[in-house]
């Protein structure tokens, strides 16, 4: 059928006769048009949608009535799934072709111009099978074809088009000697830009962690900016183990395992400052996810003030930190800030004076002054057996990462109770639970009562940004059913919600804590050695005044440091 289409020298081309017999071009036009598109080198289509003389989808839908051959709308596909490599970029490019799929000896091919005999014999050549023609829209191809015939060095370096001084400090351990196999993916330049304009931009928007995820069909980027995840692009997929590879040997693991998770850390100097990088490896179905947690120190020397303790609760963790023996337990869910306020507890009792020693898997932030010890597993070194060491070091404080089982907790408790401030996080979703964690656990009661001096529940909310804030309204018995009581409604104060700026992230910048700060008071001890309940110690508590989670938050609505969305979302249990 194009056979009989194709151009012979005199005569207009093919798709150019289907057009005029259509009513869709004179003659005359079809004729300039084709001397045009000769002269310039340049395909009849291409000419002929240049000139405005048709639309694209009109001559798709033209072509393929007149010439009987199959429309489809690529619109409609997914183009990751389209084969891949079965004619050269090259090719696809010069001819403006698509491969769609391949069946027994039938090559299945996409283009606007069906009557293209040299364009056929050309794949038919290239690929010994017969090309079949689907006829779709022009512009939806040239679309589809300027995102998947350049290279993925060629994506890349498009995406990192900027230059660095990013440099890898030398103050670790010589990675290892990796295959040669794996050389080019480690030395890949325009993977290792990219990988620099990735760590820079997380950097300058302030997020806490950079997630590499591969899958069948696509790979992304995505940031956690202000504990949210956000997608920053998505990459070829042809990159994910040139990254990987690359992410690893900076991190000094091994690159030619990738069959089991990994965990690294690097350090880069980004200018003048060094910044501290958390890496770890999983394998997945179609490849290794990684996730690298951005290590602020100066996070650890923000200050009290500044993680957003009200008065009272920082006066009543100051009482509790600064005496000489006892256990203080910071708990909340993973990424709640928990190592950040020990970190900056650390950091106030931090004197020539005091002898402080932590245990951590793995340890976060290094703390110039403070001895930091990091768990191994493989070579036996686990926090009971770190414990006991530390309690033959001469120590005046200990931190424990975690207390994950029995054996921790009975030597950080006996560690209490003989003289040392012990500072440790758990698990558990606010202060009365953690103490019932403790004795299912295992611990006895009088122990837990004797030790335990304090414990802090925590959670983060986003902070409205202060350039953008605005006042707004809601109903009353929403404000009731959130927590607020008649008397906190009194008054002209109104809470605000996120507008969104240049400067912020949808209205919020930045996070602050929300803190249920409980003391063990006598009468605490008393409830915990006749094994009352959560609820016993938690009633016990409002009783002390003391502040659940969603009232410390409904406090930082009233001042109008977040939204009360932000409160319920947050402490919803």
């Amino acid at each position: 059928m194009a056979d009989t289409l194709a151009e012979s020298p005199g005569t207009l081309s093919g798709v150019a006769r289907v057009l005029v017999n259509a009513g869709k071009l004179d003659s005359r036009q079809a004729e300039e048009l084709t001397r045009t598109a000769r002269e310039q080198r340049r395909s009849f289509v291409t000419t002929l949608l240049a000139a405005g003389s048709i639309k694209s989808d009109d001559l798709a839908h033209t072509l393929s009535r007149a010439l009987s051959v199959p429309l489809l709308d690529l619109g409609a596909l997914d183009i990751q799934r389209l084969p891949q490599g079965v004619i050269d970029a090259k090719l696809s490019n010069q001819y403006q072709v698509l491969v769609l799929s391949k069946r027994g000896s039938r090559l299945f091919v996409a283009g606007a111009d069906p009557t293209d005999q040299e364009a056929i014999e050309r794949i038919k050549f290239a690929t010994q099978l017969n090309p079949e023609w689907v006829i779709v829209e022009h512009d939806k191809l040239v679309k589809v074809l300027e995102g998947t015939t350049g290279t993925a060095g060629d994506q890349i370096a498009a995406m990192a088009n900027e230059d660095f001084d990013f440099d890898i400090t030398d103050d670790a351990t010589e990675p290892q000697q990796e295959p040669s196999s794996l050389a080019s993916e480690v030395e890949d330049a325009p993977v290792v830009k990219f990988l620099q304009k990735m760590l820079v931009d997380a950097i300058n928007m302030r997020a806490s962690d950079l997630h590499f995820e591969p899958y069948e069909y696509n790979y992304r980027v995505r940031f956690r900016v202000d504990g949210e995840l956000r997608e920053i692009t998505q990459p070829p997929v042809a990159i994910k183990d040139k990254l990987a590879s690359r992410i690893k040997v900076i991190s000094r693991l091994d690159i030619a395992e990738k069959r089991v998770p990994q965990d690294g850390r690097m350090k880069l100097k980004f200018g003048t400052k060094s910044i501290d990088f958390r890496v770890s490896t999983l394998p997945t179905l179609f490849g290794e996810k990684i996730v690298i947690r951005i290590l602020d120190p100066s996070s650890a020397k923000l200050g009290i003030e500044a993680l957003g303790y009200e008065p009272e609760e920082k006066a009543r963790l100051m009482d509790a930190i600064v005496r000489p023996y006892g256990m203080v337990l910071v708990t909340g869910p993973t990424g709640s800030g928990k190592t950040v306020s020990l970190y900056t507890c650390l950091n106030i009792l931090n004197q020539p004076g005091v002898n402080i020693s932590t245990v951590e898997d793995p340890a976060e932030i290094n703390l110039p002054g403070i001895n930091q010890v990091n768990v191994n597993d493989r070579a036996g070194m686990n926090f009971s057996t770190a414990l006991k060491a530390f309690l033959r070091q001469d120590p005046d404080v200990i931190m424990v990462g975690e207390i994950r089982d029995l054996e921790t907790a009975d030597i950080a408790i006996k560690a209490a109770q003989t003289g040392h401030m012990v500072m440790s996080t758990l698990h558990t979703n606010d202060a009365p639970t953690t103490l019932t964690r403790l004795m299912n656990m295992g611990v006895p009661v009088f122990n837990i009562a004797s030790s335990v001096i304090l414990i802090t529940a925590q959670r983060l909310v986003r902070r409205l940004c202060e350039n953008c804030k605005a006042p707004t309204e809601y109903p009353r018995e929403a404000m009731l059913k959130a927590g607020f009581t008649e008397e906190q409604l009194e008054g002209n104060w109104k809470p605000y919600r996120a507008i969104g700026c240049s400067s912020c992230n949808n209205g919020y910048k930045g996070r602050v804590g929300l803190y249920q700060v409980m003391p063990i008071t006598e009468e605490m001890q008393r409830i915990i050695l006749n094994q009352g309940t959560a609820m016993d110690i938690a009633q016990q508590a409002q009783r002390e005044g003391v502040r659940d989670l969603r009232q410390s938050g409904l406090v930082k609505v009233r001042s109008g440091v977040t939204t009360l969305e932000e409160v319920i979302s947050a402490t919803n249990e």
